[in-house]
């Protein structure tokens, strides 16, 4: 039975994700390199260090980076996010796609006649 959605275009979709993802990296990296600054401001109360803290670790939660979680750097939940959704493609999908959008380019469709 064949596949009635786009694995193709899914596959598309991701990359364009994972563009944009790329783009926002900097700046939250940026961002974090600051929260991590205001860390060493002298005599700061723990209460707020604790929430700059926090600040890092969700930073580094969704990008990825030195939290640990079971031994493993952290890929982020936004890159398992993105993995995710490509597994979800059945194996094979892409390239059935594919050759068929190819030998509909070579060959052009065939009408159905009505009964």
């Amino acid at each position: 039975m064949p596949i009635k959605w786009s694995p193709l275009r899914v596959t598309e979709a991701m990359d364009m994700v994972e563009e944009f993802i790329s783009q926002a990296s900097e700046p939250l990296e940026q961002a974090k390199l600051v929260a991590i600054e205001a860390r060493k401001i002298a005599n700061l109360p723990q209460y707020v260090d604790q929430h700059l803290s926090r600040l890092i670790s969700e930073i580094e939660r969704v990008t990825g980076g030195e939290v640990r979680w079971n031994n493993e750097l952290n890929e982020g939940t936004i890159k398992s996010a993105i993995s995710s959704v490509r597994n979800a493609i059945p194996e094979g999908a892409i390239e059935e796609e594919q050759q068929a959008e190819e030998a509909k380019a070579k060959y052009g469709t065939q009408m159905m006649l009505a009964s």
